[in-house]
């Protein structure tokens, strides 16, 4: 009876054994996996990726400008010793700023978020955003002075526009269309029923 109990043991032990090396090897392939896979995003520019990288890196948390790219030739955008790329980084993702030329001019096709926690932070980025040679749009969407389209909202609409009462969703998307900035309270007011 403790002969075969015995090596039932050592087994388990050594199944358990293999199972830590598995669970080591994978943990170690996800880490290496993810580390070398990153999606970036590359923006089209007409020689001002630098000035929009600064731009961005001066407005956004965990953002910086990061290294660059010389034509060591002549490209069909650049000359040789023009910067055609600038890395840079927002809100700690990678961008890439590409010196392209005219001919891909930005359309709202593409456009980032910005949740923003409040309408303070609303405020802020709107005003720093159209500033310049942006422009507003309409239900928080804006143009910047480089053509890159922003929608400047808050995790908080949701409760109005996606909220239980159907009808106080109806009023709260009603009012948005008529914005152009997001104005929390009044989303929330039209939500209510209250002024």
């Amino acid at each position: 009876m403790n002969k075969t109990l015995k090596p039932r043991r050592a087994k388990v032990k050594r199944n358990f054994n293999t199972y830590k090396v598995y669970l080591q090897i994978k943990e170690f392939a996800e880490v290496m996996y993810c580390s070398r896979v990153e999606l970036t995003t590359c923006l089209w520019f007409n020689g001002n990726a630098r000035e929009a990288a600064n731009f961005y890196a001066s407005i956004f948390p965990e953002s910086s400008v990061e290294d660059n790219w010389i034509a060591p030739t002549e490209t069909p955008g650049n000359q040789q010793g023009e910067e055609v790329v600038v890395n840079f980084k927002i809100f700690g993702r990678p961008f890439i700023g590409l010196n392209g030329g005219t001919q891909f001019p930005h359309s709202e096709a593409i456009s980032f978020q910005i949740p923003c926690k409040d309408q303070a932070e609303i405020d802020k980025y709107w005003s720093i955003l159209i500033a310049d040679g942006g422009s507003e749009s309409q239900c928080g969407w804006l143009k910047d002075k480089f053509g890159i389209s922003w929608q400047v909202v808050s995790p908080e609409m949701m409760n109005y526009l996606g909220g239980a009462d159907a009808e106080g969703s109806q009023r709260a998307t009603q009012a948005m269309l008529q914005m152009k900035k997001i104005e929390l309270e009044v989303l929330k007011n039209a939500y209510l029923g209250t002024k």
